[in-house]
């Protein structure tokens, strides 16, 4: 028996935010397959079989467990190692494989038969399998249901009382849709659990003030949390005057989170006891593990394995803890001496030490927290976890987070197009594309430059902030402020040299002034500085407001700050402010008004230390506001990919290298691009000046002649190429002249081929790449060839799949892309063909991971089409993206 892919395994939320185990069936689960069978009903077990099988025979059972991992694949999920569901293909033909499932009575309604069908329909088209059909009795709805619902296109056929279904497994967009859309609800019902407890227990509480745990104690009776809360400790009858029980069995009903911060070496048994409890989630306080040693490490995938095999989801270990300021809730479950006011940021943060900074930058400026998560270790919950339940948080409207490190980006990227949508989202992150990274964080380095991971953010609507304080700085704006309508600012002042200061600001921001700017007499008084605020703010080519003030002894600040929140509240548009001389929650300019019911409603302005942040957080909002309202375009369908021949070229290269990394022949990867509508300029490599002529001669002249190996391919510096041969004279003093660079310039067993290739029209040289970058996934590039380029990082980076508007940026985005739209009287390009190319390419190294690089170079832009000149692609074998069409945490 052959053995599987190790991604095939993997850890999975149910529809109730549960966690489970999935993993390809071993003939050692007979017994389990048997116990399983035993609990099931008599309609079960008839729904399954088609007959009253009491107990499932030796042989059948020994053909159930006894697969090959190609043609029957079989794949098991379990919590606490009791199998609770099983999904089975086996090939019928070529193409095709009938499919099966089982489901634990106890478990039904979980979502247990998608999962399981998301991850058997992988696993057969890796193995070139692209139709799945079943018999399913008609009364068995709840497996029909299965099929209908996976957003795959059903055919159905009712014969001999049996309904026989089938389906192409490819995937659709709706079929994608479905996938993200369960992902989301069960992921976010997972966190809500941990952040919405009735009912806690708290392991490691001393009788010392002085022990994490008594300090943990406190402060959660010091927030005044609304649900039950229980001490568990050995030997004490009470701690900070709170009576205790000696182990979980004294506790009297459900047992919701458990808050955890005893020694790193009794974390594993705490944890396990909490699971047989049935505790639904845990927060581990406690240090010691991946973030000081090896030793360290198994402790925490210890711990780790142990919550995910019992269906608990867990915070930490290393955690800060975590906060929820709803007044129904009032959850402070962490180190932090209180808790913030009740508002609309969440907060998530991978660092302890900058958690605590985080809550207390917010606590002095005055901003609410709705919910606050530190992730310590970051062994399980995540910040995709936190932004699929902020997505869908009423209490929620800006979503921060501070992140160490990315352990799924392209996850990462593909939530938050999502969430952005709706609610901006900010992000703290110093060293995006690897690095050094903090102990105890798994490190992924991408191959690309620092700016990649920029670009993937802004592509999914993210703004990045280099630290703390500039992200509250616009968290503020969106916090309390609409969204600008347009790039348009005014400017209202009590300073001449500070309004300057402020226009070159906007303008420095990519921001636009409206109006002149108003710089009033240092000595205006109020009365002044309102009649201008109105006016600004009556004008129609305004949409945003600067206001700066410098204090005046003549002039009661406190006057001067309730008259600009008044103006800006009746404005109705987006205001911010610097406040000279003001600071902390003073900063945050505060007006009220009360509805015609008496309903007293409160209006803040941010107000900033300086001009230069003031408007720097008014232009990302203004950024937001733009792509919020852009259309961020449409996935192409292309109906014409063979993605199955694509998959049989790639294994056939594979299967013919000695090593997992290979870099494909011109004739396969030529063959695979074709497969996705790519088509490469045809050329023929020659080792003497007579293939040479052989070559040109079926080629057609004009040919071009180019060096095969890589230190001299492209480069007309080293005479690695010649163009524009017109003549068979021409060709051989050409060939024979860069024959002489090789000989002069490479060793003896270098590559010394030439190839002929036809002579593309002339155009703009670009470079395309494409593949499955380490830390970001599936990756397309998009550049002007030329040394230049590489030397000054002009290139544009998307993450796949692209919209046809990702691709339409991307070769707008590079500072020389103006010579493809007619610099200097170039001609205009026709960019749309390579826009095709570059969506193709994304759908190609979307389809497959193992597709480790794909260099298009140079790709020649002309006013009429594409032309691809040279390509070379790399497999990588053990590739295994985390993010792919089946869920996985």
């Amino acid at each position: 028996m052959s053995a599987y892919p190790q991604s095939w395994e993997a850890d999975v939320v149910l529809r109730d935010g549960a966690t489970a185990r999935l993993r390809p069936i071993l003939q050692s689960d007979a017994d389990g397959v048997q116990a399983m069978h035993s609990r099931q009903s008599a309609e079960s077990i008839y729904m399954r079989f088609f007959a009253p099988i009491k107990q499932i025979p030796e042989k059948d059972l020994e053909r159930f467990v006894t697969v090959d991992y190609r043609d029957r694949v079989a794949f098991v999920m379990t919590i606490r190692d009791e199998i609770i569901g099983i999904g089975r293909y086996d090939r019928l033909d070529e193409n095709s494989a009938e499919v099966a499932f089982n489901i634990a009575d106890a478990h039904q309604g979980r979502g247990i038969g998608s999962i399981l069908l998301e991850h058997l329909a992988a696993a057969a088209r890796e193995m070139g399998i692209d139709r799945f059909v079943a018999e399913v009795l008609p009364q068995n709805r709840p497996m029909l249901q299965v099929f209908a619902a996976a957003g795959y296109e059903i055919t159905r056929e009712f014969d001999d009382g049996v309904v026989a279904v089938a389906f192409d497994i490819d995937p659709t967009e709706k079929s994608r849709q479905v996938l993200a859309s369960r992902e989301h609800r069960a992921e976010a019902l997972s966190v809500r659990g941990i952040l919405h407890p009735k009912s806690i227990v708290v392991f490691g509480a001393s009788r010392s003030r002085a022990s994490i745990g008594n300090l943990l104690l406190r402060n959660l009776t010091a927030g005044g949390f609304r649900g039950r809360l229980n001490i568990v400790h050995p030997k004490a009858s009470e701690v900070a005057g709170l009576p205790t029980v000696s182990s979980l069995d004294d506790i009297e009903g459900d047992i919701d989170v458990a808050v955890i911060a005893v020694p790193a070496a009794a974390v594993p048994q705490v944890v396990r006891d909490c699971a047989e409890r049935g505790v639904k989630g845990v927060v581990v306080i406690s240090s010691g593990f991946a973030e000081t040693s090896e030793d360290g490490a198994r402790l925490q995938e210890q711990v780790l394995t142990t919550a995910r095999t019992w269906g608990m989801r867990l915070i930490g270990p290393n955690s800060f803890g975590v906060l929820n300021s709803d007044p129904d809730i009032e959850l402070n479950a962490s180190l932090s001496p209180f808790l913030p006011d009740p508002g609309h940021v969440g907060v998530f943060s991978q660092s302890g030490a900058l958690g605590t900074a985080m809550l207390a930058a917010a606590r002095e400026r005055g901003i609410g927290i709705s919910t606050f998560v530190s992730a310590g270790n970051r062994a399980d919950l995540s910040g995709n976890d936190m932004m699929q339940y902020w997505q869908e948080d009423p209490a929620t409207n800006v979503v921060c987070l501070y992140l160490e490190s990315i352990g799924n980006p392209r996850k990462f990227s593909r939530i938050a197009r999502r969430v952005t949508r709706n609610k901006p989202v900010i992000v703290i992150k110093s060293d995006l594309t690897g690095g050094e990274l903090p102990p105890g964080h798994a490190v992924r380095v991408s191959s690309l430059s620092a700016s990649a991971m920029d670009q993937v953010l802004a592509q999914a609507g993210v703004i990045r902030a280099r630290s703390v304080s500039q992200m509250y700085d616009i968290a503020q704006v969106f916090d309390t402020q609409p969204l600008p309508a347009g790039k348009r600012v005014g400017i209202v002042g009590n300073s001449a040299a500070l309004s300057t200061l402020v226009e070159q600001c906007v303008r420095a921001e990519g921001l636009k002034l409206g109006t002149a700017p108003v710089s009033l007499h240092p000595e205006a008084t109020v009365d002044d500085f309102e009649a201008e605020l109105r006016q600004v703010y009556a004008n129609p080519h305004v949409h945003s407001v600067v206001v700066i003030i410098t204090p005046s002894p003549s002039v009661s600040s406190s006057q001067m700050a309730q008259a600009i929140a008044d103006a800006a509240a009746q404005s109705g548009k987006t205001t911010v402010a610097c406040f000279l001389g003001v600071h902390g929650k003073d900063e945050m300019l505060t007006s009220y008004t009360r509805s015609e019911t008496g309903e007293r409603t409160k209006h803040v302005v941010p107000s900033y230390g300086g001009p230069e942040a003031a408007v720097w957080a008014l232009a990302r909002a203004t950024e937001y506001a733009v792509y919020k309202k852009s259309d961020h375009g449409h996935y192409p369908i292309f109906t014409d990919l063979k993605s199955r021949r694509a998959r049989q070229i790639i294994e056939s290269s594979l299967a013919e290298a000695d090593s997992p990394r290979v870099t494909m022949s011109d004739e396969a990867a030529h063959a695979l691009l074709d497969a996705y509508g790519i088509e490469v300029l045809p050329y023929i490599s020659t080792a003497t000046v007579e293939e040479a002529k052989e070559a040109a001669a079926k080629i057609g002249y004009p040919v071009a002649l180019k060096a095969v190996h890589k230190k001299l391919r492209h480069r007309f510096e080293f005479g690695g190429v010649r163009l524009a041969i017109q003549t068979e004279a021409e060709l051989v003093g050409d060939w024979n002249g860069i024959a002489d660079v090789i000989a002069q310039s490479l060793d003896d067993d270098d590559d010394r081929r030439i190839d002929v290739q036809a002579m593309a029209p002339a155009g703009v040289g670009c470079v395309i790449r494409a593949g499955e970058d380490p830390l970001l996934g599936p990756m397309v590039s998009f550049s002007i060839a030329g040394d230049s380029t590489e030397l000054l990082d002009d290139v544009a980076h998307r993450v796949a799949p692209l919209t046809d508007l990702d691709a339409r940026n991307m070769v707008r985005t590079p500072g020389a892309s103006p010579r493809l739209f007619g610099y200097k009287g170039l001609p205009v390009a026709n960019v749309e063909p390579a826009e095709e190319i570059l969506l193709r390419l994304a759908a190609l190294v979307d389809d497959f991971p193992v597709i480790r690089s794909v260099e298009v170079r140079p790709i020649m832009i002309t006013t009429d089409k594409s032309y691809l000149l040279s390509a070379r692609i790399q497999l990588a074998a053990d590739a295994d993206r985390m993010d792919t069409l089946r869920r996985r945490m």
